[in-house]
């Protein structure tokens, strides 16, 4: 059976203990594993146009909201990517414990590639959506007074009670209307749906303080540190429009090309979260790849 692009099929969500806290998870479909990594504010919704078509395709799809995201708990904890790759490390060990396709969007595509580094037994190849460079900018990559300007906002973002104040607007949605409005490319994917569930998280307990956290965390590796010690296939897409992450970030990859198996793809007329903005573009470019790449006979469901 041909797999359709598109799915309406409803994500059922699940939980799992990790440490003291709760995670949220979605797990769907039949076959080799694939684990899909939201970015910064998303949550597995982001992915729901995505998880069925995987799914219906022949493979076991798997997506979680990261810790002090979605559905999931939100401690006052220090967050860092570290932290995240020890819960995918976990997760794997307890739910899957086979070769996974890690496949990423923004800051979930660093994490990706971070497992294919460092975890190569878990890994049989990454997808990357618009990889981050680092959870945060490092200072060296900032001028002198943005460096101020971004300095400032962290350690009003952490203060009582001008941080609490700062978060409610940020989080109103009209806000993330407007952001959206300017990484996505593709205005037709912006919609009410999009926007309530970005915005819903954000008005969980402890949201605020998850947010002023990750202002504050360290950037974690670059790509181009990571990228030495993959190994296994790598499918790097862009959206070429994408303001936050510009797809002159992707060079990095297309010169690793000649000596690791990367394809890279960009997309045009698209933002920073491809697999939500053109999913009938994406979907089938992942499942093309997989089939032909990632998923040798051995690998591939039968």
């Amino acid at each position: 059976m041909t797999p359709s692009l598109l799915s309406s099929t409803p994500l059922e969500k699940q939980t799992w203990q990790w440490r003291d806290y709760t995670i949220a998870y979605t797990e769907m479909g039949q076959g080799k594993p694939l684990v899909l990594i939201h970015g910064f504010g998303a949550s597995i919704g982001h992915w729901r146009n995505n998880i069925p078509a995987f799914a219906e395709a022949g493979y076991r799809v798997f997506a979680l909201d990261l810790l002090g995201f979605g559905g999931s708990a939100k401690p006052p904890i220090d967050y860092s990517l570290d932290l995240w790759q020890e819960l995918l490390n976990d997760f794997w060990a307890e739910k899957i414990q086979e070769p996974t396709v890690w496949i990423g969007n923004s800051i979930g595509a660093l994490l990706a590639l971070m497992m294919a580094a460092d975890s190569p037994e878990m890994t049989a190849g990454g997808v990357l959506l618009n990889c981050a460079g680092g959870l945060n900018h490092r200072p060296e990559e900032l001028n002198l007074p943005l460096r101020f300007v971004m300095g400032t906002f962290a350690k009003l973002v952490n203060s009582e009670p001008i941080g609490p104040f700062l978060f409610n607007r940020i989080r109103a949605k009209h806000r993330i209307r407007g952001t959206l409005r300017q990484v996505y490319r593709n205005a037709e994917a912006i919609t009410d749906e999009l926007v309530d569930l970005l915005h819903a998280p954000s008005c969980d307990p402890g949201a605020h303080r998850v947010f002023a956290s990750i202002l504050n965390a360290p950037p974690g590796p670059l790509p181009a540190e990571l990228l030495p010690k993959v190994q296994c296939p790598l499918l790097v897409l862009w959206g070429e429009d994408d303001p936050w992450t510009p797809v002159t970030g992707g060079r990095i990859f297309q010169q690793h090309r000649g000596s690791q198996p990367i394809e890279f793809v960009a997309i045009p007329q698209t933002g920073h979260c491809p697999h939500d903005e053109r999913p009938t573009v994406v979907n089938p470019l992942i499942l093309d790849w997989l089939d032909r790449v990632a998923t040798p006979e051995e690998y591939r469901t039968v």
